[in-house]
């Protein structure tokens, strides 16, 4: 992510200067960084697990960092015994978290409320792997998936890609707009409709979350699978296997 590998090279830059009178490890890392690092946010600090590492949480960033704020490390722990991923575990938390706090009243939704597995998925309109995945969506649904989407329109803010995503929120009542979505995702052209929306707050989220490419679908525990995955396939990973 391009946010957090400036914000490594600026910690890398400098050395972390330690708090003489630190109460704990967490104060001293928490000092230290703020030193470095001027307005930086830290959501949470806690022991890692390698004895004398702490991570720290910045966002949906996360970092290993010395008890005496000295050293950082940037990067996955894994453990080589049993082969697991240790940090990711972390990151899906903080993804989800992001999805939950934005909250599905702000979203665009297909399939069934009591389906087996719910996905978010970041779209772009005019993206041809986007498309692709939404002309599936009765197999998704069929495969025991309810999707529910977010607009990333990646040429960004003006784009026609963001006025139809604009469109789309603004066509009516859920039904209405599941309608535009589809229509949309067709190629057939949609009635122009501005209104208050939420489109802003999801490309900020999709920026936090590191986006960079549609579409990226976020499971329910927030797990991360960067583009298009057919629905047997996605079916397969949610349900714990690998697909075929």
């Amino acid at each position: 992510m391009r946010r957090f590998r400036d914000f490594a090279i600026a910690v890398a830059s400098l050395t972390l200067a330690t708090g003489a009178f630190a109460a704990s490890p967490e104060q001293t890392i928490r000092d230290a960084l703020e030193k470095t690092v001027p307005g930086i946010k830290i959501s949470r600090i806690a022991p890692a697990p390698i004895k004398g590492l702490y991570e720290v949480m910045v966002g949906t960033d996360l970092m290993y960092v010395t008890s005496d704020g000295r050293y950082f490390v940037n990067g996955h722990i894994v453990d080589l015994k049993t082969r697991e991923d240790l940090t990711e575990p972390r990151l899906a938390e903080a993804r989800k978290l992001l999805i939950d706090r934005l909250g599905e009243s702000q979203m665009v939704t297909f399939g069934a409320a009591d389906a087996k597995h719910t996905v978010t998925v970041f779209t772009d309109i005019e993206c041809g792997y986007c498309r692709k995945l939404h002309s599936q969506i009765a197999e998704y649904g069929k495969e025991g998936i309810r999707v529910r989407y977010l607009f990333f329109p990646r040429a960004g803010k003006g784009s026609p890609a963001y006025d139809e995503a604009v469109s789309v929120w603004c066509a009516g009542d859920d039904a209405a707009r599941r309608q535009a979505m589809t229509d949309a995702k067709a190629g057939k052209k949609i009635e122009e409709k501005t209104c208050d929306n939420p489109i802003d707050a999801h490309m900020a989220l999709g920026a936090d979350l590191g986006l960079r490419g549609t579409p990226a679908i976020l499971t329910e525990k927030g797990d991360l699978i960067p583009g298009y995955v057919e629905p047997k396939r996605l079916a397969a990973e949610l349900n714990g296997g690998t697909g075929s």
